[in-house]
């Protein structure tokens, strides 16, 4: 008789897309979990519309070149990885799958792809980097108001090996998220990096009880009322590289690069901050102009294919980032999910640059798309 345990893995394995994953992880989790994870702000336009950019270029391909051999790796701040599809930072994962991020790691360590783990993971900083040691990794920073609990966040990341701080700066509130709201649900995840090693409170007003989180609370950086001068001492407390994420508009991809930032990651935040923000795939062209070779330059928000990230490395993006597809992999099976995420926008991508006519990222170019016919 097959276990169910093999029935997860066996439906995780045949799925040919991520719209399989999704399918399978929205029957596996439970309503509020699939919420969290798939909901956007308000009246999500901007999460609608992030699929749908994608739709909006079509690619012009060469032909009779020698495609033999593609190769998909490039270097991300001097890190190599495999794909230049890494994981978004997405908050307690442990809603997806009790293993939560550490399966993630471990999947996106077993396919050489950046992972970023996010300030308010359901396993921390430590546990995280014990799991896939060999792992490229990144830490997502938001700044709380106990200005001692940041640093010292900064200096755990250090200390477990990540190779930068990638600081959230579309945060200073969260967005309106009406699915939340209307199931009157509280993230009730333990959150693994406000609790200290000895159990106590990690620091003085970012506490976790138990039971019920206050995510407001513990995200809360309107006190601090966060600008760029606070860079300088964010950069000040740690030697690794400093990463802006959330930026639009090309104005503020300059001020990233003026104080001090190794790159800038475009993003609206998945749809789940302001809603009808421009989407990151139409914003990317001006923050490249703006940036001007001075910083590397990614970007996330509806990347669901492996032609997706092919699209955006056209428009001038080193690399795209992606939380939702990896978490449903989760959802759909634990680490095997994740796996599968990868596996299948690697295949992806590496047809899609074959067909294109290009072996390398690096031969990958602007005039390889073009706007959709209206």
């Amino acid at each position: 008789m097959t276990s169910r345990a093999d029935r997860v893995i066996d439906e995780v394995t045949t799925a040919i897309s991520i719209a399989d994953l999704v399918r399978l992880a929205e029957q596996r989790m439970t309503p509020e979990a699939w919420d969290y994870v798939a909901g956007g702000a308000e009246d999500e336009v901007t999460l609608g519309e992030s699929l749908t950019a994608f739709r909006r270029y079509r690619f012009v391909p060469r032909v009779l070149v020698d495609i033999s051999g593609v190769d998909t790796r490039t270097t991300l701040l001097g890190r190599e990885v495999a794909v230049p599809i890494g994981v978004a930072p997405v908050a307690a994962q442990a809603l997806a799958h009790p293993d939560g991020e550490i399966a993630t790691s471990r999947a996106a360590a077993a396919s050489g792809a950046m992972f970023c783990l996010s300030t308010v993971s359901s396993r921390s900083i430590e546990e995280v980097a014990a799991a896939a040691p060999s792992g490229p990794r990144w830490f997502q920073l938001y700044v709380n108001e106990d200005r001692r609990f940041t640093r010292r966040l900064i200096e755990r990341a250090e200390a477990a090996g990540y190779d930068a701080i990638v600081l959230t700066v579309d945060l200073p509130v969260l967005g309106y998220r009406e699915r939340e709201k209307r199931r009157g649900w509280e993230l009730d995840v333990s959150l693994g990096n406000f609790v200290a090693p000895d159990g106590a409170a990690a620091a003085g007003e970012a506490r976790q009880t138990d039971g019920e989180v206050d995510l407001d609370r513990l995200l809360d950086t309107r006190h601090l009322g966060l600008s760029w001068d606070d860079l300088a001492g964010i950069r000040a407390a740690t030697s690794l590289p400093l990463v802006i994420k959330g930026v639009l508009h090309p104005d503020d991809a300059r001020l990233a690069v003026e104080h001090g930032a190794a790159a800038v990651w475009v993003s609206n935040h998945g749809g789940r901050q302001l809603d009808r923000a421009v989407q990151a795939l139409h914003a990317v062209e001006a923050v490249v102009a703006a940036v001007d070779g001075r910083a590397e330059v990614y970007l996330d928000g509806g990347v669901r294919r492996g032609s997706d990230a092919l699209i955006a490395i056209a428009l001038g993006a080193r690399a795209v980032f992606t939380g939702r597809p990896f978490v449903f992999g989760l959802g759909a099976g634990g680490e095997a999910g994740v796996g599968r995420a990868f596996d299948i926008l690697r295949e992806e991508l590496e047809r899609a640059m074959a067909l294109l006519g290009t072996r390398t990222l690096a031969e990958v170019r602007r005039e390889h798309v073009a706007a959709a016919a209206p």
